[in-house]
């Protein structure tokens, strides 16, 4: 699957805005973690940074959106979609996002 293809399927499974919020905040909380890892030479932060990145983005698909993460089907895909997603939500313009994509529906 292209991500082309893939990422209305991602948009989908992350219909609801607060696990867009979860998963931009835990992209960006494991993204600084990564950062700091590695200017301060501590490998071992980078499993914080798992925790921190993953940790609020699985407990919303299990609690809010009762779906499985596309992490587990697509993992490239799906790191790629985490970024693009937290860009559009950063910028104001997921909203746009979601409409080109054909909206969300279940």
């Amino acid at each position: 699957m292209s991500f082309e293809e893939f990422w209305p399927r991602y948009l989908r499974a992350h219909s609801d805005p607060r696990t867009r919020a979860l998963h931009v905040a835990g992209t960006i909380a494991a993204t600084a973690i990564v950062f700091g890892a590695v200017a301060l030479r501590k490998p071992w932060l980078v499993g914080a940074a798992l925790v921190a990145g993953y940790g609020p983005a699985w407990y919303s698909h299990a609690a809010i959106e009762h779906n499985k993460p596309e992490t587990f089907r697509a993992p490239f895909s799906s790191l790629r979609a985490d970024y693009l997603m937290a860009w559009h939500v950063l910028r104001g313009s997921i909203n746009d996002e979601i409409a080109r994509a054909g909206g969300i529906s279940a």
